[in-house]
């Protein structure tokens, strides 16, 4: 199929097939487009907050800011008002005989609320009037109250002096038992930009209503904001400091790691987590190479998750979290691994698989989660969008560096999607260690890997300068505002 006529073809999907109306209006994109309309299949027929984001991304470079703003508005409609809850946003929702109806995790399998859907809402918000200009909607009562309730559900006191989100297992992307309980990369790269988004937001309240910090305030709310402000401020600084010592690792990092004395006490050691040599794998060293680096998967006493979770990292280098020499070392490792990662169907989400007996004891024996299928090292082309803004943003903030070797490989695996997909039927996910079958669980026209495939095609081919719709305020711009 020509190349014009493939991405009509997606864009048909998405606005013929895929788009869902609410009080008349777009709300935004049910998770997979069914075989026909009468047809209900488990939950896919639902708006999901975590599938419609590449959906809001497109509909932004498309100009449908209605549609995003009816879909945030909706969101925030349904944030919840209950005690033990207050503050987060349901995992999907759907009109179910005239009613709004939503889910807050009390029907997902294991009963577990998607942490990442709460977090990647308010980053959505920013990105939203960052695009439109729309600064007016940002300074409304109810946005802003939507976020002092998220923030208050994030910035607490806990039982850790960590930074870090504490989550139970299957609470993101990853919705079943894979031993991710804890603090899994991804929660906390999503909390790092979520709470750069809030900051932000807040900024752009009190500009529009012609607050300085050098005035005193006769507003309960802005009281709040401001204090807010600053505690997410100091927030973020401990989350980066300890994420850059915690997760990353390198090949030279992991050979001071298993030289590191353990069963240590008191403030000043050097093995906080009491991590010993055997818990550190011996396919890290290959896996690295000598420029390599990424975020592991997971911290927690002495069981680190040295996995690889592609969505968490790429997010990582977005969201500027890592510095651009740690992005010019993830970019180097993902592709030193090409073979691994992309395959035959860009990306996997993990790697490795858990196998034998971990996967027996650490996924309950789940039959979706076999090794290579599903979200156990399983390949996503819904993935691939995200690894090419990374390194489109890399690139056009880091003019110097030699991108050759991406640019060859962002090329290759997008005439791989444009060839594979619609002959797959635009599949969920792939099974197998190349992602060569098509998943065996999975659903087909999935929204997510429509739309992934239509932002590739956008930032490779159309305008790769549009990738800068992901920029989120840097912690030196807000300290400074």
């Amino acid at each position: 199929m020509k190349e014009e006529l493939l991405v009509q073809l997606a864009k048909s999907l998405l606005y013929e097939k895929a788009l869902v109306k609410l009080d008349g209006k777009f709300v935004g994109a049910i998770a997979s487009i069914p075989k026909n309309k009468n047809s209900q299949d488990l939950n896919y027929n639902e708006v999901f907050i975590r599938d419609n984001v590449p959906v809001m991304i497109y509909l932004l470079l498309e100009g449908k800011y209605e549609i995003v703003r009816h879909f945030l508005n909706t969101c925030l409609r349904l944030q919840s008002s209950q005690f033990q809850t207050r503050g987060i946003f349901p995992t999907s929702f759907a009109e179910i005989e005239g009613k709004l109806v939503a889910d807050y995790g009390q029907r997902a399998i294991g009963r577990v609320c998607s942490v990442d859907a709460s977090l990647w809402w308010v980053i959505l918000a920013y990105i939203y009037v960052k695009k439109s200009g729309d600064r007016t909607w940002a300074a409304t009562f109810e946005v802003q109250s939507g976020i002092q309730h998220l923030l208050n559900l994030i910035l607490h006191p806990s039982f850790r002096d960590s930074p870090t989100l504490f989550v139970p297992d299957g609470a993101f992307m990853i919705d079943r038992a894979l031993d991710v309980w804890g603090n899994p990369v991804e929660i906390q790269v999503l909390l790092y930009g979520a709470l750069l988004s809030a900051v932000g937001l807040i900024q752009v309240d009190l500009e529009e209503k012609g607050y300085t910090d050098c005035q005193s305030s006769a507003s309960a709310l802005i009281d709040r904001q401001l204090y807010q402000k600053s505690y997410a401020i100091a927030w973020l600084k401990n989350l980066r400091s300890y994420m850059l010592k915690h997760y990353w690792v390198n090949s030279k990092i992991v050979q001071t790691l298993r030289r590191r004395p353990t069963e240590q006490y008191g403030d000043s050691v050097t093995n906080e987590y009491n991590i010993q040599t055997e818990t550190i794998p011996h396919w890290l060293q290959e896996w690295l190479g000598d420029q390599g680096g990424y975020l592991i998967g997971n911290v927690r006493t002495g069981r680190p998750d040295f996995r690889f979770f592609t969505l968490g990292n790429c997010l990582g280098a977005t969201f500027d979290l890592i510095s651009p020499a740690q992005q010019r070392s993830l970019f180097h490792l993902m592709c030193q691994n090409q073979t691994a990662l992309f395959a035959q169907m860009p990306l996997r989400i993990c790697h490795p698989p858990l196998d034998n007996e971990d996967w027996r004891k650490k996924t309950g024996y789940d039959r979706k989660n076999l090794p290579w299928c599903y979200h156990n090292a399983g390949h996503w082309p819904c993935l691939f969008w995200f690894f090419v803004i990374a390194t489109l943003r890399h690139k056009c903030h880091q003019s110097s560096v030699d991108h050759l070797g991406i640019d060859i490989l962002l090329q290759d695996n997008y005439e791989l999607l444009a060839r594979r997909l619609p002959q797959q039927n635009w599949a969920e996910y792939f099974d197998g260690p190349n992602g060569v079958w098509v998943g065996q669980q999975a659903r087909l026209y999935q929204t997510w890997t429509i739309v992934g495939f239509l932002l590739t095609h956008h930032f490779l081919k159309v305008n790769p300068e549009d990738t800068n719709i992901m920029d989120l305020p840097s912690l030196k711009d807000i300290e400074n505002a």
